[in-house]
């Protein structure tokens, strides 16, 4: 309203006013500020006015955006950081430098008392040469401080758990339900009647009633089963899997007594913060809208994420203000986490596994940083003021809170037009449960969704289903897959394919290390894939676990177990305490009077070292566990070397309940790959995410399929399988970059198309829509190749008179052909930009011309995939460059680079030297290779060990 001038801004404030007035009283407030912003008095006056027609009482605040006087500094850097590499906005493009003095800035955003408060006022009124009434001013800071003495009553929080009372059937408790659920969870899996089973039962039920928590597992219930009606849901995920109760509710898949795993791992008695139950769906965001939908969006809210600023990055974004080399910093922001975190791991007493240190202790322990903030001490001052700050809010990736009326409990706010949570929940904030907000993870796993998608291809191909529905889809899943009925003792999935190395797409075996490994490993059973799953880890990997095991499972004769005890519980791992459950139950079984519930803790506190509360409880679960070990038999010596083992593994233990659950999909997907390879397939090169699709299609290539280039006749949404030849996948027209759904839709309902003008001057096809840049990714992809006829010199004059230049009539198409006839075709480098640009689909046959392949098999040349160290010699197409720095800040490459196998494979180049090194990316090279098993592919001098070939 400022534009319209001051009665019209007057006329807005007293409509506000009159509306806030009669819903408040007197407790709405006129609020003034004090600064030398010449807009700040004029909204003062424009207050002042409107309270004086509507008595209503006046206050004067302090805008507070820090603490106190002395950060003002860092809140200035704080903004103009905000601008980094964004431009400069309008008002420091004067002046890019930060202030010498507050007094420059003219307002100042800290907390002040009531003498602070007049002193700037008569400060900034003075200096701005505005006028006020003294007495009025006064007086407004006094109603300031009568609201913070007088008005304000004390608040105690709310800390009652907000769960849903609509998860609980009228007519019962949450604990009667609960029973009742579970109860009829065990007779529909026929268990009813195993003491083993109802005693578990028994046991996990007591635990859940005792500490409050029947409403959760209900809230949890209810969420799966909305889950269940609408996509695939994952086996289990974390501790959970443990739970007898989660498995016969249906919110897990895996029966935790069949493969020994521990509830107390999940939910202890002792246990005082609420279960953390991670669910994996195939669609997330699906699910959320659907339990929103039905449960009203007040009761289904997201959870906020702030965002914070890092160590790393905002020592560089602070030297990088100053001034300040970017390789001086680089060289230390690479090092100094490396240099800092043993000397915490020792603090700690953390003898194995990984430790991340605080942001005080490397700024204290890292040798490099101390040195380089001893030189730039003003960059220390503003890192260690502005470190962990709010940066920004996000969302968090899977967390949503579910209460009856969540309006009622929180203020909810609005980000990016989705309303969420104003306070965060994670690993190392803790904001909403001490509030009784509690929180449930939905987390994606796209896994579930290539399952579910090669499951439509079976139906469709082998079950005359032509539209699964997705109740087919379940149908089939629950027959086949679910893990109460897939046998995973099947040893020709094993042998086929995790012993072959014959992976694609399969589940957590997508990195060539962890594939060799397995292959090693000759797995044969779940447990087995669970092992190498959990071995491999930066942790056990580092400390040569992975090889240790292979030779135990090769020889098991040779493992020595010490005793029974050890033996029944290490026997399935050859030995080894890979599971954190292992220490558990060993300390459980060995140890003096300890109680599982105290094994599971003792897990927890193992790396800690020390005087406070955890290491008096280690201390004490010690003696009683060599106090055990001693009453059973067991020496000294061996009984603190088993301890000493705990130890050492409890760096590396993984949670036996995760991996179990994960191994399973992996197993499940190696099932369908075995059985319905080509539905397989073409699901994984269609759900696979967009940045590994090339990758993807490199290993359906290596495992001789032929990939048809997409096509306007044939092609659609997803990859299909060519009815005609099951070797053959048609890649989707959704593959082609730039090509929108929208464009799709009018191509797939209105073909086929018997040339070019059916196309362009189609009557029922929305030509706004199917747009001028949607033609142009069309042509140059090559999806349009078979509407070229005679009339065409080539390929590039088709996309001229085509889509370049757009014409609406049959006529000027037919002028655009014979002017653009000159044009030709794409020159080949045009052409291989062109397809990889837009399909992902590296054009070998474009790179590899004769005259280069016949020189390279003159000389015996192999591709590198096909790699002999004893030649070293290989040829390969770089596809990518990957420009890195050492630790002591010397440049290497990471080169990305593919072969005739359609094998992606990466080498490092050392001893760059910038501005005299080049690789021409999508052109053949001929090098010579080194070979480490550590390193992987290298070579020390790019102008001396590489050749450009054409």
């Amino acid at each position: 309203n400022r534009e319209e001038g001051p009665e019209a801004v007057m006329e807005a404030m007293r409509e506000t006013t009159r509306r806030f007035v009669e819903v408040f009283g007197d407790r709405w407030y006129g609020e003034l500020q004090w600064n030398n912003i010449a807009e700040q008095h004029e909204l003062n006056q424009y207050i002042i006015k409107v309270c004086k027609e509507f008595d209503v009482t006046l206050i004067s605040t302090a805008d507070s955006h820090y603490p106190n006087r002395d950060a003002w500094k860092d809140r200035e850097l704080y903004k103009r950081l905000g601008w980094l590499g964004k431009g400069t906005p309008a008002w420091a493009e004067d002046n890019t430098e930060l202030p010498p003095g507050v007094e420059e800035i003219g307002y100042e955003l800290y907390p002040k008392n009531g003498n602070e408060i007049w002193e700037s006022y008569k400060h900034y009124a003075e200096a701005g040469g505005f006028e006020y009434d003294d007495e009025l001013v006064m007086n407004s800071i006094t109603e300031t401080h009568n609201i913070a003495f007088n008005r304000i009553e004390s608040f105690v929080p709310n800390t009652e758990v907000k769960l849903p009372d609509f998860v609980v059937p009228a007519g019962f408790t949450d604990s009667e339900a609960l029973v009742n659920y579970a109860l009829e969870g065990l007779r529909q899996q026929d268990l009813h009647e195993n003491t083993s089973y109802t005693d578990r039962l028994q046991q996990e039920l007591d635990v859940i009633e005792d500490r409050g928590f029947c409403k959760y597992f209900l809230t949890m219930k209810a969420i799966a089963d909305k889950a269940n009606e609408t996509q695939l849901t994952g086996p289990g995920r974390g501790s959970a899997a443990g739970s007898l109760v989660a498995y016969v509710l249906g919110i897990t898949q895996i029966d935790p007594i069949k493969y020994g795993l521990l509830f107390e791992r999940f939910l202890r008695k002792d246990a005082t913060d609420y279960p953390d139950i991670d669910y994996d769906v195939a669609e997330p965001m699906q699910l959320k809208e659907l339990l929103m939908e039905d449960w009203g969006k007040n009761s289904v809210i997201p959870i906020s994420n702030w965002n914070t600023l890092q160590l790393k990055s905002l020592i560089k974004d602070i030297s990088k203000f100053y001034g300040v080399e970017f390789g001086e910093v680089n060289k230390v922001t690479a090092s100094m986490i490396a240099e800092a975190t043993p000397a915490a791991k020792i603090r700690h007493g953390i003898k194995a596994g990984v430790y991340a240190p605080t942001w005080e202790e490397v700024m204290e322990l890292s040798p490099s940083l101390r040195g380089y903030l001893v030189k730039y001490p003003h960059i220390r001052t503003h890192v260690e003021a502005l470190v962990g700050q709010v940066k920004s809010c996000s969302r968090h990736a899977g967390g949503v809170l579910i209460a009856d009326d969540l309006n009622e409990h929180m203020p909810i706010i609005s980000s990016g037009g989705v309303r969420q949570s104003p306070w965060a929940e994670g690993q190392n904030v803790r904001h909403l449960e001490p509030l009784g907000f509690i929180k449930f993870d939905l987390l994606g796993l796209s896994t579930l969704r290539m399952i579910e998608g090669a499951i439509r291809h079976i139906l469709k191909r082998h079950f005359d289903t032509p539209d699964p529905t997705f109740d087919d889809v379940k149908a089939f899943y629950s027959e086949h897959l679910h893990p109460d009925k897939i046998d995973f003792d099947n040893q020709e999935i094993y042998k086929n394919i995790f012993q072959k190395g014959n992976f694609a797409g399969i589940f957590q075996f997508t990195e060539q290390r962890a594939q060799e490994f397995c292959a090693n490993a000759l797995p044969k059973s779940l447990i087995d894939i669970s092992a190498i799953t959990s071995i491999y880890r930066p942790g056990p990997l580092s400390a040569n676990v992975h090889e240790q095991y292979i030779q135990a499972k090769a020889n098991p004769s040779e493992i020595d177990y010490i005793n029974e005890h050890v033996k029944e519980v290490t026997k399935e791992t050859y030995g080894f305490l890979i599971f954190q459950e292992q220490i558990a139950l060993l300390a459980h079984k060995l140890g003096k009077d300890l109680s599982l519930d105290e094994g599971n803790l003792l897990r927890k506190v193992l790396t800690k070292k020390g005087t406070g509360k955890e290491a008096r409880v280690k201390s004490r679960l010690r003696n009683k566990f060599i106090n055990g070990c001693l009453d059973k038999g067991i020496r000294q010596r061996e009984a603190e070397d088993m301890w000493e083992r705990f130890e050492f593994f409890s760096g590396y233990g993984f949670n036996k309940s995760h991996a179990v659950s994960y191994s399973a999909i992996s197993f499940q997907c190696a099932w369908l790959y075995n059985y319905y390879p080509v539905e397989w397939m073409a699901s994984f090169l269609d759900k696979e995410p967009e940045k590994r699709k090339e990758r993807a299609i490199n290993i359906a290539k290596s495992n001789g399929f032929e990939i048809v280039e997409a096509d306007v006749n044939t092609s659609s949404f997803v990859w299909e399988i060519d009815p005609n030849n099951e070797k053959r996948l048609v890649q989707p027209l959704a593959g082609l970059k730039g090509l929108g759904d929208a464009a799709i839709e009018q191509i797939v309902a209105n073909r086929p198309f018997n040339n070019v003008e059916e196309f362009l001057f189609h009557d029922d096809i929305v030509y706004s829509k199917l747009n001028k840049k949607a033609l142009d990714v069309l042509v140059r992809s090559g999806a349009m190749n078979k509407l070229i006829d005679g009339r065409f010199t080539g390929r590039k004059h088709f996309w001229s008179a085509v889509a370049v230049d757009r014409v609406y009539s049959k006529k000027k198409f037919n002028e655009n052909i014979e002017k653009y006839e000159s044009e030709g075709d794409f020159s080949n480098e045009e052409e291989i930009d062109n397809l990889t640009t837009l399909t992902g689909i590296f054009p070998m046959h474009l790179v590899m011309t004769r005259d280069v392949k016949e020189r390279l098999h003159a000389n015996y040349v192999p591709p590198v995939s096909e790699y002999d160290p004893e030649l070293g010699l290989v040829w390969f197409v770089p596809r990518e460059i990957i420009r890195k720095k050492t630790k002591n800040g010397k440049p290497y490459w990471i080169v990305a680079v593919i072969d005739s196998n359609s094998v992606l494979t990466k080498f490092r180049c050392w001893g760059i030297v910038e501005g005299k090194d080049r690789i021409h990316l999508n052109r053949p090279y001929m090098g010579r290779l080194d070979f480490d098993p550590a390193w992987g592919f290298s070579t020390r001098s790019i102008r001396r060990n590489l050749r450009l070939l054409g």
